[in-house]
Order: structure tokens, then sequence, then C-alpha cells
């Protein structure tokens, strides 16, 4: 299957810009994906497929950051709106909202999903308690610029976020005293802590970097053809990849920083990217208001991709109201 081309399976349904993309865990029933666009409007689909499941409806201004806990039963969205919302996973209805002085940029659960960090354009990361959400639990400032990205890692002991200042910083969580601070030659657009806590991928500039998540040494840094505004790392750690600027995805590999594999599908520049929790695909977001899913190994039977000898054939386009498009096929080259 060495010669088949990728063909990525396209989500429609946003009517503007994807900007951020978050997966649940693996569950009972399959894993799921939540989706942040500037129209104001998340939607969840089931991970594998990119079937549209729901749109959570709410929001009065652009959403920028989306998450979801890990049994897939809560979601929750930062928007420009300066709210965070929570929302109910199961029947879409709005569990809380939670008013802040500026755009709310991002959001992340903690592990068993009581507790909401956010951060905003006031340059200031919050945690909340979800049954206490009338205050914040603790407030941590230090970022003299907006905030673009933040995640609870080791356990919910620290939090980690870049900014528009050009750094990334980690916080203890308990006390909001900042840790450590990484300083960066371009605004860090993009980052992530691998599955494990064990690596923090950072995408800035035309480069990617890898960074052990405790002490904060470099292991790796590659640059890529393009401005990349987001990368993800395999959670088996043998590839990663990433998109940006010039339309493509690509994907590398981590231990050398060979480009493996480049593909053209989106129609805008890529704002987002996401491996899947069993690392069978990874998702991408674009200012075309389109999702896309791309195999991380091309040919294989997996979802809606059905491999025969010879050929593969995928469903090239999921509307919003969950209907296929006719099947297309590749031949081997």
């Amino acid at each position: 299957m060495s010669g088949l081309r990728q063909i990525p399976l396209t989500c429609s349904g946003h009517t503007r810009p994807v900007v951020h993309l978050a997966f649940s865990d693996v569950t009972d029933s399959s894993y799921f994906l939540i989706s942040a666009s500037k129209d104001g409007k998340p939607m969840l689909r089931q991970g594998d497929t990119g079937d549209w499941i729901g749109t959570f409806e709410g929001h009065k201004g652009a959403v920028w950051g989306v998450a979801i806990n890990k049994n897939a039963t809560k979601a929750a969205s930062g928007a420009a709106d300066f709210h965070a919302k929570i929302w109910d996973a199961v029947n879409g209805g709005e569990l809380l909202s939670i008013p802040h002085k500026h755009i709310v940029k991002s959001v992340h659960f903690s592990e068993d999903s009581s507790l909401l960090a956010t951060g905003s354009n006031e340059k200031l990361l919050r945690i909340w308690d979800l049954n206490k959400p009338d205050t914040a639990l603790i407030e941590f400032s230090g970022h003299t610029n907006n905030i673009k990205h933040l995640y609870f890692y080791r356990n919910d002991t620290r939090l980690i976020s870049c900014s528009d200042d050009k750094t990334v910083r980690v916080w203890a969580a308990s006390s909001g005293q900042e840790i450590q601070k990484l300083e960066f030659p371009s605004v860090p657009n993009c980052i992530e802590v691998s599955p494990d806590g064990q690596i923090l991928t950072v995408a800035s500039g035309n480069t990617v970097s890898f960074w052990d998540a405790e002490s904060l040494t470099k292991l790796n840094e590659f640059k890529v053809p393009t401005i990349v505004n987001s990368a993800s790392l395999l959670p088996g750690k043998a590839i990663f990849v990433c998109g940006g600027d010039d339309l493509k995805m690509y994907k590398f590999d981590y231990n050398t920083g060979l480009e493996l594999e480049s593909f053209k599908g989106h129609f805008g520049p890529i704002h987002c990217v996401k491996f899947s929790p069993d690392g069978e695909l990874y998702a991408s977001g674009s200012e075309d208001g389109t999702l896309r899913l791309w195999q991380t190994t091309v040919g294989k039977t997996y979802g809606l991709w059905k491999c025969v000898e010879g050929s593969v054939s995928a469903a090239s386009v999921i509307d919003a109201n969950n209907v296929q498009a006719p099947l297309q096929e590749v031949v081997a080259n």
C-alpha cells in the first residue's frame, strides 16, 4: 500500500475559519472531536469518522478555544463574547457560563473534570471550581500579552501556557506561582503536552521544538518549510505532523526531522492539527472553514477508509447534517 495517496475526509458545516480542535480519550463509544470556529458554534463529531453529532449554540462571538473531557461527557468553549461555557456533551445543553473581562482564548479541563482553566486577552490565567464557579479559585499573572493556549498537566499540579509575549510558562496549579519560563524569537502559536505528560511540543515561526515537560530542557528542534501554526506528536512519538500558512499538511520523523510526506487539501492556512488518541488519524482545521481527517498509515482500513487490494476508497466529504458524499477511489501509483 506504499503507493497509495492520502485521501482525507473533509468535514464541512462551519461557516467561518476553524481555529482549534480537541479530542476526547477513547471511550466505550469510540472517541470524539470538538472544533472551535469563528462562526461562534462549536461542533461535536465522531472522532474516527468525522460524522457530525451536534452543535453547541449560545455564544455571541467567535469561539477561539475548545476542550472535551476524557470520557466525552462535558465540553468547554472560550469565545469573543468574554465568556467560557460548559456544555453537556451528551444532550448539548449549556451547563455554565463564566464571564471574563476580555476574549477567552483557551479552556482546559482537569483530569476529573471538576476544574476548568481559562486563558484570556486579560493576560491572565484562571482556575475555576465548576461546582462553585462564581469566583476563580486562583488567578495567574505574569504574561505581558494575550494568552494563546493553556493546559493542565503533571496530574493537574501544573498549568502550562503560551502567549503573544513570545513565552511559554509553567505554573504551580495550587498557588499560581510561575515556576519556569521559555522565551522564543517568534510567538509560540501552539503548545501540546503528550498524552503521557512527558514531552512538550511547541510550534513557533518555522520551527517545531520538543521539550522535556518536567525540566523544560530541549530534546529536538526542526525547521519546517512554512510558518507553522500548529504541530502534534504521535502518541507513540515516532512522527509528528504540522500545518501552517502554505496550506500543506506535513509529516516528519520525530528522531531525525526527515520530511516523510506532505499533502495538499485545504484551501486556506491551517490553524490547528491534532492526533487522535489512538494515533490512527490526525485532524486539521483551516481558514477555509473545514476540518479534515488524515490517515496516519495511508491505505489502512480504519473508520471510513476501506482498503482493498490495489486501491483504497474513502468518503471524501461529510456535511453538518451527517450526509456522506460518494466514495472516491485512489489506485496505487
